[in-house]
C-alpha cells in the first residue's frame, strides 16, 4: 500500500506559469485611473481565453496527479463514499415520497410510497437524463392534490433550468418552459398551471455573461398552446420578483433589490382564469426589513420578520381590500416574540392549530411546538445537538418529518404525527425511522466542540472544531479552516464523510468558523460583515487561524490551509494577502475576485446589496480597497503561500472570469518580480461541463475532492496513517 512515500517536488519554476495576452484597457473610477490588462479573459469564448484555460489544466494536472497516494486516496474516499444517503420524507396526494442514493450514483433519486412499511419505486430518475451524470434535477413543486410534478432540470452544472411535469402515476407530460433562471415556482389553486418567476431573455449557453435583469412572473398553462403569459413585471430592472407558496386563494409575491435581505411584500387574490396583469396589493411596501410568508387564511398572513426585531419574531397581519400600506406595528398582532439569545429560523403551520417552530441557538437547532392562534410554546422536541437537513409539515396534516445531521451524525429521519396524541400523551412523540451510517467509520473515534474567540475588535466569534480523539496540541496537527462570511448565510454543523476520512488518514483538524455575515445571530451579525464593514469578516477570520495557531496550540502557520467557496473564495483570497505569513496552503474555490465588475455579469448586479457598488463615489473606496485583483502585490523576499484556484467552465453565478483574470495577474507579478525567491506552487483547475457546485454529479465531486486533497497532501506533507 502507498504510504509514507517521500513527497514529489512540490515547488514550480516561475518560468513555468502560462501568460495570458495583456492589454491596454483602463477605466475611470471616480477619478481613479484603474488598469484592467486582462479585460479579454472576460469573454469565455474568445479563443486566447480557452488557451489560458489549456495551459492552466496542464500546468495543475501534472502536479496534482504527482501525488504518490493519489490512488489511495481516491480509493478510500470512494469506499467512504459508497454508503446509502436520504434525504426528507414528504407527502404528496396518496403517497409518501423520498429521495435516495445507493452510495456512488451521481444523483439522489425520487421514491414513491403508498405506506411507510412497504419499499418505495422509482418514481423520478435524473442518472437517466445523460450518461456523464452532468443533467440534474435542481427544484420540484407538486400541485395540491399531489397529481402533477414541476421539476427543473440543469445541464453541466449552469444556473439555467428547464422546466417539465410528470403525473403521480409516472406519465411524462409533452409541457416544457426552458431557459429558466432564479425560479420559484407556484401551482395555481385549480392545478391547471403555474406562475415562475423567470428573466425575460437569456443567451444560449450555460457559460454565458450577460448580466441579467427585470426578473418578472409569468404564467404557463398545463397542456395550453397559448404562449406563457407575463403577469407581472417591476419597474425597476434591478428588482427580483418571486411568487411565494401558498395554500389559500391569496398568492404572494416578494421584490427585493439585489441578495439583500429586505423585501417588498405583495398579495393578490386569484382566480381560476388568468386574464392579463395580476393586480398586486401591497402588504408591506418599503424594503425595510425582511418578510417571509409562514401561513395565511382568507383573512390575514403569518409573517416571519426582522422588522425591529434582529432576532426575528411572528406576526399577524390582516388583508384588506386595498392591501396594508406601511403598517404600523398596532396593526400587528404579534404572534411569537422576538428573543435576544436564539434566532427564530422558521414556522411550519401543521395538524390544523399547530407550530413547529425551529429556533437556531448558538448555531445549534432546535425545534418546538407551538400554538398556530397566540404563538404559545406548548412544548420542545428533543433533537440531538446538531442541524436540521430538511422538514416536512404542512397544515392540513397531522404527520411531521425531520431529517437530522451533525458533524458525526449523518442522517437521522424523524417521524412523528399528531393524530397519534392522547390524553395520556399530549406531546408528539418523534420516532427515529431512518438512520444511515457509514461503513469503516467508528464515529467514537472523533470528536467535535464548539468554541469562541476573539476578533480583532473583541467580538467573541463561534467557531467548530472537529478531529481525531486524542489530539494533540503540540502545534503540529494539520488543519483545514473553512469560512463563508456573507450573504446572511449560516454555516450549522453537517456531516462530510470526507472530513472524518482527512481526520483518521491524514490526522486533519477540521474548522469552521461562524464569522460575521451570516446569520447565525440574527441580522445584526450579518450586517456587521457587509459593505463597509466588510473588513470585520477578514478580521475575524485571521482571528481564528492565530487562535488555532497561537492559543489552542492546533497547528502552526506551515501546517494551516484556508478553504473558502463563493464568497468564501473572496475570504481566502483577502485573507491570503493581508497575512500571507499565516497560512501554508490557500484553496480558493469559485472566488469572487474582481470587485470592480462583478456587477457587469449575470447575477453579479444583485450582490451590490451586500457589497456596494463600485460605479457609487460612496462604495468604491471600501471596495476597492479589498479587492483581490486589485490587492495584489509581492513583498520581495516572500514567498506568496500554496494556492490552488478553482472554477469551472459553466460557472453562470460567479463566472470563471474572477479566477482567470486573478491568476493572471498573479502569474505576471511572480514572473517578473519573484524569479530568485518564489518556490511555492500557485495553480488553477478550470473544469469542464461543471458549474458552481448545485446539482454537481458524483464523480465530479470525488474528482475534484481528490485533487484538492493532492494538492493539500503535497504543499503540507501530508502523511498517510491506517
Amino acid at each position: 500500500m502507498l504510504t509514507n512515500l517521500p513527497d514529489a517536488d512540490e515547488k514550480i519554476d516561475v518560468e513555468l506559469y502560462p501568460q495570458a495576452s495583456r492589454g491596454n484597457v483602463s477605466d475611470n473610477y471616480h477619478g481613479k485611473m484603474i488598469h484592467d490588462p486582462y479585460r479579454a479573459l472576460e469573454d469565455p469564448d474568445d479563443n486566447e481565453t480557452q488557451k489560458f484555460v489549456t495551459q492552466l489544466n496542464k500546468l495543475s494536472q501534472p502536479f496534482l496527479e504527482a501525488c504518490p497516494m493519489r490512488e489511495e486516496l481516491r480509493e478510500t474516499l470512494e469506499k467512504y463514499w459508497n454508503y446509502e444517503k436520504f434525504g426528507c420524507t414528504s407527502i404528496r396526494g396518496n403517497f409518501y415520497y423520498y429521495t435516495r442514493n445507493t452510495g456512488l450514483q451521481n444523483h439522489f433519486v425520487l421514491y414513491q410510497q403508498r405506506t411507510l412499511q412497504e419499499d418505495g419505486t422509482v418514481f423520478l430518475n435524473p442518472n437517466d437524463f445523460s450518461a456523464d451524470g452532468t443533467t440534474a434535477v435542481t427544484m420540484t413543486s407538486w400541485t395540491s392534490d399531489g397529481q402533477i410534478l414541476a421539476y427543473g432540470v440543469s445541464e453541466k452544472g449552469s444556473d439555467l433550468t428547464k422546466i417539465k411535469f410528470k403525473k403521480c402515476t409516472g406519465e411524462d407530460l409533452t409541457d416544457e418552459i426552458p431557459r429558466v433562471r432564479g425560479c420559484a415556482v407556484q401551482w395555481g389553486p385549480d392545478n391547471k398551471g403555474i406562475y415562475y418567476s423567470k428573466y425575460p431573455e437569456l443567451l444560449a449557453g450555460g457559460s454565458a455573461t450577460q448580466r441579467l435583469d427585470h426578473q418578472s412572473i409569468y404564467y404557463h398553462g398545463i397542456g395550453s398552446d397559448l404562449e406563457d403569459r407575463l403577469v407581472y413585471e417591476h419597474t425597476e430592472k434591478e428588482c427580483n420578483t418571486c411568487i411565494e407558496p401558498s395554500d389559500c386563494q391569496h398568492f404572494f409575491v416578494t421584490t427585493r433589490f439585489g441578495c439583500d435581505p429586505s423585501n417588498q411584500l405583495f398579495y393578490f387574490t386569484i382566480g381560476s382564469k388568468i386574464n392579463g396583469r395580476i393586480p398586486l396589493l401591497p402588504l408591506f411596501n418599503k424594503s425595510d426589513a425582511k418578510y417571509e410568508v409562514m401561513d395565511s387564511d382568507e383573512h390575514s398572513a403569518l409573517i416571519l420578520t426582522n422588522h425591529n426585531a434582529p432576532m426575528f419574531k411572528l406576526v399577524r397581519v390582516k388583508l384588506g381590500e386595498r392591501g396594508v400600506v406601511n403598517p404600523k406595528n398596532d396593526q400587528w398582532q404579534v404572534v411569537i416574540e422576538e428573543e435576544k439569545q436564539r434566532k427564530l429560523e422558521r414556522a411550519w403551520p401543521v395538524d390544523g392549530d399547530k407550530l413547529l417552530v425551529c429556533y437556531l441557538e448558538n448555531v445549534k437547532s432546535t425545534l418546538s411546538v407551538h400554538s398556530l392562534d397566540d404563538g404559545r410554546e406548548l412544548y420542545k422536541l428533543p433533537l440531538p445537538i446538531g442541524s436540521l437537513s430538511g422538514v416536512f409539515a404542512e397544515k392540513s396534516k397531522s404527520e411531521i418529518f425531520v431529517g437530522f445531521q451533525s458533524f458525526l451524525v449523518p442522517f437521522i429521519l424523524y417521524h412523528g404525527d399528531f393524530s397519534k396524541c392522547s390524553s395520556r400523551e399530549p406531546h408528539l412523540q418523534l420516532t427515529e425511522t431512518r438512520r444511515v451510517n457509514v461503513s469503516g467509520l467508528d464515529y467514537n473515534a472523533f470528536d467535535s466542540e464548539q468554541v469562541f474567540y476573539p476578533s480583532k475588535d473583541g467580538t467573541k466569534i463561534p467557531m467548530f472544531i472537529v478531529h481525531r480523539k486524542g489530539v494533540k496540541l503540540d502545534g503540529t496537527n494539520p488543519t483545514i479552516l473553512n469560512g463563508y462570511g456573507g450573504f446572511g448565510s449560516s454555516q450549522l454543523p453537517f456531516f462530510s464523510v470526507a472530513r472524518l476520512m482527512l481526520a483518521k488518514h491524514f490526522g486533519i483538524v477540521s474548522v469552521i468558523a461562524n464569522i460575521r455575515g451570516g446569520s447565525e445571530y440574527g441580522e445584526k451579525w450579518h450586517e456587521a460583515g457587509m459593505l463597509g464593514r466588510k473588513q470585520n469578516v477578514f478580521d475575524d477570520f485571521i482571528a481564528a487561524a492565530d487562535f488555532l495557531i497561537n492559543k489552542k496550540k492546533y497547528t502552526n502557520n506551515k501546517k494551516l490551509a484556508i478553504h473558502g467557496r463563493s464568497n468564501g473564495g473572496l475570504l481566502t483570497a483577502v485573507c491570503s494577502q493581508q497575512r500571507p505569513d499565516l497560512f501554508g496552503a490557500v484553496i480558493i474555490h469559485f472566488g469572487v475576485l474582481d470587485m470592480l465588475r462583478f456587477h457587469k455579469f449575470t447575477v453579479g448586479a444583485t450582490w451590490t446589496t451586500e457589497y456596494g457598488d463600485p460605479d457609487k463615489p460612496g462604495d468604491f473606496p471600501f471596495i476597492y480597497r479589498y479587492s483581490p485583483l486589485h490587492c495584489l502585490r509581492l513583498t520581495n523576499g516572500v514567498n506568496w503561500p500554496a494556492t490552488l484556484l478553482m472554477s469551472a467552465d459553466h460557472d453562470d453565478r460567479v463566472v470563471p472570469l474572477h479566477t482567470l483574470k486573478y491568476v493572471a495577474q498573479l502569474y505576471h507579478l511572480l514572473r517578473t518580480e519573484a524569479k530568485g525567491w518564489q518556490q511555492r506552487p500557485v495553480l488553477a483547475r478550470i473544469e469542464k461541463k461543471a458549474g458552481h457546485g448545485a446539482g454537481k454529479p458524483t464523480t465530479k465531486t470525488i474528482a475534484e475532492l481528490v485533487d484538492l486533497y493532492c494538492f493539500l497532501q503535497r504543499v503540507l506533507k501530508l502523511k498517510w496513517e491506517e
